[in-house]
């Protein structure tokens, strides 16, 4: 079942614009969301280019990007079809992170928590390489401070206490000492492989 803060950054991801469909110069889009007690925050940079050369000893690639700059990409043994790259094909890598936080209202500071996970995805045998990694961080922090002329909030957390700035006046207002917030952060890499048109 998903929650308020998941349903909000899958909103976010799926109102960003579709990045680039062709070797181009890095693409990036920044969405923002927010509802009652809430405020979610997504960006996303995309960036592409041509495998120039490859060295399958090594297990390398360099590719090209559309300003002529080259990147010298060592694959390792966890690339999958390596032997499925040819020169020419387009490399995709994308990278979004987003934040989403939420206001709880508890009495007498409640539980701290952090719980963080990883998924991992890789092509199957004799597709073309990709991959994606999704990193997640949930932090359940005691509001310990609430500075409305710095428009910041200072929060406890499992590990560690931290300043963060609020731009939103109206989350601001709802905050108060000894409320907790819950944040989910997410940070997702993927890397694909596409064959080159025909011409």
């Amino acid at each position: 079942m998903m929650n308020k803060k998941s349903a909000l950054l899958a909103a976010l991801f799926l109102s960003m614009p579709l990045l680039a469909v062709a070797q181009s110069a890095p693409q990036a889009a920044v969405v923002a969301a927010s509802a009652p007690g809430q405020k979610a925050i997504a960006e996303a940079v995309q960036l592409q280019g041509k495998v120039k050369s490859i060295d399958k000893k090594s297990r390398s690639v360099v590719v090209v990007g559309a300003q002529g700059n080259e990147i010298f990409m060592a694959l390792g043994e966890e690339a999958r079809n390596f032997d499925q790259i040819r020169v020419g094909d387009l490399v995709t890598l994308t990278y979004v992170q987003a934040l989403a936080l939420e206001l709880k209202k508890v009495e007498n500071n409640g539980i701290r928590e952090r719980v963080e996970s990883e998924q991992a995805v890789r092509a199957k045998p004799g597709e073309k390489p990709a991959g994606a990694i999704e990193r997640s961080v949930r932090v359940v922090a005691n509001v310990v401070a609430v500075n409305p002329k710095a428009k910041t909030v200072t929060l406890r957390g499992a590990k560690r206490t931290v300043e963060l700035a609020v731009d939103d006046a109206a989350l601001l207002k709802e905050i108060k000492v000894g409320n907790q917030v819950e944040a989910l952060y997410v940070e997702a890499v993927a890397l694909e492989v596409t064959a080159a048109k025909k011409k």
